[in-house]
């Protein structure tokens, strides 16, 4: 396989790159390839002539999303369907990775692929259109979904990962308040990665969930971030509503994985097992 990672400065990205070995044929972030840039995706993707194309890109500044739809859309949209298109014109297939914020989080049992999509922010909806441009582009093309990843590499856009932050946060002493209603599936880039190659070598098409098994909302996220870092530290369960964020996120977002596990592919672990070695990494 001779693969494509584009964005690979973000967390994801990287975990792919080192990953890949010498089947990898390119890897750059920003300032190596601009995917809002047609042409030059095009051109660029046609000097590589990849097997496979990973997308790690997106615009995930969730809040400033909702002043910036363009941007959004540019990038989370647009961008995945040049992506596919430059990919179908080498004979290539586009490993494309999007959100549970597609979803507006009224199910009572985690989301199947066929479960229809409500967005409720401007993100959710640039991520939802980016699926569909994908898939509409042609079949052989793979549209992953997944929740809250939370890497080693952390998140650029954000200041490092909702782990990062709490840790740093607690230890300068600072108080802690975290959401107790919104509840997701951790997903840990390492692991995620490794699905994402698998299910490039595999025959899979089209649109799959995956994530980290479990389920929990951000509040015990950082509480179990904290008691994992041997860090004593209060942190205040609050509502979402109380943040009076721009941008609204689902109140439960956990993927159904079954279609994924049906392949018989390596599951990903339990969350609580992933982060207690992602923190346990960071503290040594």
């Amino acid at each position: 396989m001779r693969a494509l990672v584009v964005g690979a400065l973000g967390q994801l990205g990287r975990e792919l790159s080192s990953r890949l070995g010498d089947e990898l044929a390119w890897a750059g972030g920003r300032d190596g390839l601009d995917v809002t840039d047609e042409p030059a995706v095009f051109a660029f993707v046609a000097q590589v002539k990849p097997d496979v194309v990973f997308n790690a890109t997106a615009w995930n500044r969730v809040d400033a999303a909702e002043a910036e739809p363009e941007r959004a859309f540019a990038v989370n949209a647009h961008a995945p369907r040049t992506l596919a298109r430059a990919a179908s014109d080498v004979g290539a297939r586009l490993v494309h990775v999007s959100t549970d914020y597609v979803f507006d989080g009224s199910s009572p049992r985690p989301y199947a692929e066929n479960d229809e999509p409500r967005p409720l922010s401007v993100y959710g909806a640039s991520k939802l259109e980016g699926e569909r441009n994908v898939l509409a582009t042609g079949p052989e093309h793979l549209v992953v979904r997944t929740s809250g990843v939370l890497g080693r590499a952390g998140s650029a856009q954000k200041g490092g990962s909702f782990v990062d932050r709490i840790l740093a946060q607690a230890r300068a002493g600072k108080s802690l308040r975290v959401v107790s209603d919104q509840t997701f599936a951790p997903t840990f880039a390492d692991e995620l990665a490794e699905a994402l190659l698998a299910l490039a070598r595999s025959a899979a098409r089209g649109l799959l969930h995956v994530a980290n098994a479990g389920s929990c909302s951000w509040h015990e996220l950082a509480v179990t971030s904290l008691r994992s870092a041997g860090i004593d530290a209060p942190v205040k369960a609050i509502k979402a509503a109380e943040l009076q964020l721009p941008a609204r996120r689902p109140p439960y977002s956990v993927l159904d994985t079954s279609r994924y596990l049906s392949l018989g592919l390596t599951r990903p672990r339990d969350w609580r097992d992933a982060l207690h070695d992602l923190v346990g990494a960071s503290r040594g």
